[in-house]
């Protein structure tokens, strides 16, 4: 006797749709309480009177978008009111940059705070389920980091959320629906980490831990999941955790994905999806006027270009092949070799004094906190681990002998340097070495974003300094020493190329692009030639799935 079972039925395969297919980018998507509109921040509007961001809504299944704000700015991050008459936004835009609020159907808008949010990870901000409250995050004035706090939408007073010992910056919160729970983003000394906490009181929850970039989160419609965006390197992705066990999915449809919002009725779930071409340009510094000439592209991207000590070759990173990968071409750009291939993601390119190797870190997609450094001879074309005590190294230096490399390791205290031999050995702490340094400063990074430039004596007391006068730069590849100072891009000014003096310690203007810079700079070695990578062209669109459980 055969017994018919009956199959349970499938859940229809979740299909992201364009919501926006407007020139330029289209991001921080928001929905509206009942799930029937989207508001968006839009940077590309032809009609606009500026080149920034402006606050949009439009509704599902119509064309129409209804312009709210004429302000363009540098970054908008938007939150519904829960009755849905208003949008809260947190705006990037300078002196202007604070907490605004407008009515959802278009008006004046009215400023509820200034804030110090130096950066788009500081922007996203949340409105409670009863109407009382927008969590938002900021530069603290009394300690490093940044810090969340309650915005009163009725008195418009700040109340301080106890701060989390464990984070170095805490930002991202956002309210459960339920409205008894918050989640936030925690950036430790090695990892970043997503906590919820009861707002009532009570002690954070460690969601889920990962290495590098959150683009934002968000709960689902039962507050048993968040949805967040990671960085990896082939682009951000969107993942989902449950709550209850931790496990962590990732959505197969979610390439290049970021900003994730969920309507509150919890079937739709919108992201931005972003498409960029970077190319490697060079300019003329002797005739800053003559036109930029493009040396190194292709279909992908390709980043951090090193010219070699004589000038004659440049080390880059290139996702041509696939992943991001070590190469190398004539100074011209042309006969373009791939000089590894261990199917990781490489970064950091530096030439030994002698122009025969390239020293780089490299790491895996699924462990984005083991980077190793490798040193490949030119000649060779075999990467090679430099075999040391350490667990995990990065940012490599050449000593000027090349005897030594400089390299940091995020098991330790990030602004450690070590010491190990070019050819791998034990490596130690820069602070304990009395011998053989015949370098005089190294200069370093402090963080990926946001990075403040310090030196680091390698005689006498070998304490790290802030150089004084010289601002923050947009990342940590944004910059490039020669022997009288240092060029670099500052925050803020992505288009722009400033030049600060060591001896003067003055700044003065080098020259400006019509776009962004991308990561890496390079002087070559007579001082005439940058070398740079632009960003070329950048455009996002905002995507709906239908059925999102």
């Amino acid at each position: 006797m055969y017994r018919r079972t009956r199959s349970e039925p499938q859940p229809p395969p979740l299909a992201p749709r364009p919501f926006t297919t407007l020139p330029g980018i289209e991001t921080a998507p928001a929905f509206s309480p009942d799930g029937s509109r989207i508001a968006f921040a839009w940077k590309g509007d032809t009609t606009s009177d500026g080149h920034g961001f402006d606050l949009y809504v439009k509704a599902i299944g119509s064309e129409t978008t209804l312009r709210l704000t004429r302000h363009p700015s540098e970054w908008l991050s938007p939150a519904w009111s829960p009755d849905g008459t208003e949008i809260a936004f947190h705006r990037m835009a300078g002196a202007d940059t604070g907490i605004y609020a407008i009515t959802s159907l278009g008006g004046p808008e009215k400023k509820l705070r200034s804030t110090r949010a130096p950066y788009v990870g500081v922007t996203p901000i949340s409105w409670s389920p009863d109407g009382k409250w927008i969590a938002f995050a900021e530069s603290s004035p009394t300690e490093f980091g940044d810090r969340i706090s309650l915005l009163s939408v009725e008195t418009l007073e700040v109340h301080a959320r106890p701060h989390n010992p464990r984070c170095r910056h805490e930002a991202m919160p956002k309210f459960s629906h339920s409205g008894r729970n918050l989640s936030y983003l925690c950036v430790g000394d090695r990892f970043l980490e997503i906590y919820t906490v009861p707002l009532a009181g009570g002690t954070p929850q460690l969601v889920v831990a990962f290495a590098d970039g959150l683009f934002g989160s968000e709960w689902s419609a039962d507050d048993t999941r968040l949805v967040f965006s990671q960085r990896t390197p082939e682009g951000a992705e969107l993942r989902e955790v449950d709550l209850s066990n931790h496990a962590v999915r990732q959505f197969l449809f979610s390439s290049s994905a970021s900003w994730p919002s969920i309507s509150p009725r919890g079937n739709r779930l919108a992201y931005d999806v972003a498409s960029e071409s970077v190319s490697i340009w060079r300019r003329d510094l002797l005739h800053p006027e003559s036109p930029a000439v493009k040396v190194i592209f292709s279909t992908r991207r390709q980043n951090n270009a090193q010219y070699s000590p004589d000038g004659r070759l440049i080390a880059f990173e290139s996702t041509r092949a696939g992943l991001w990968d070590l190469w190398m071409s004539n100074s011209d750009g042309t006969n373009p070799v791939q000089l590894s291939r261990l199917n990781l993601n490489t970064g950091h390119p530096r030439w030994s004094p002698d122009g025969q190797k390239v020293a780089f870190h490299a790491f895996s997609a699924a462990n984005l906190n083991q980077p190793d450094v490798y040193v490949v001879d030119i000649s060779e074309r075999i990467p090679r681990k430099l075999v040391t005590n350490l667990k995990m190294t990065y940012d490599p230096t050449w000593s000027a002998d090349g005897k030594w490399i400089y390299v940091r390791s995020k098991e330790e205290n990030a602004t450690e340097i070590y010491r190990l031999p070019s050819g791998g050995g034990r490596a130690v702490p820069l602070s304990t070495v009395s011998e053989g340094l015949d370098d005089e400063v190294l200069y370093f990074a402090d963080r990926r974003f946001r990075s403040t430039i310090r030196g680091l004596s390698l005689r006498g007391a070998r304490r790290a300094f802030p150089l004084d006068g010289l601002p923050q730069v947009n990342n940590w590849n944004a910059w490039t020493t020669v022997h009288g100072g240092i060029y670099f891009v500052p925050v803020g000014l992505p288009d722009s190329l400033r030049y600060y003096d060591f001896a003067s310690r003055e700044i003065r203007d080098v020259l400006k692009l019509q776009k962004d810079f991308s990561d890496g700079l390079s002087i070559s070695p007579d001082g005439r030639y940058l070398l740079y990578s632009q960003l070329d062209d950048l455009n996002s669109d905002i995507m709906v799935v239908e059925n999102y459980r």
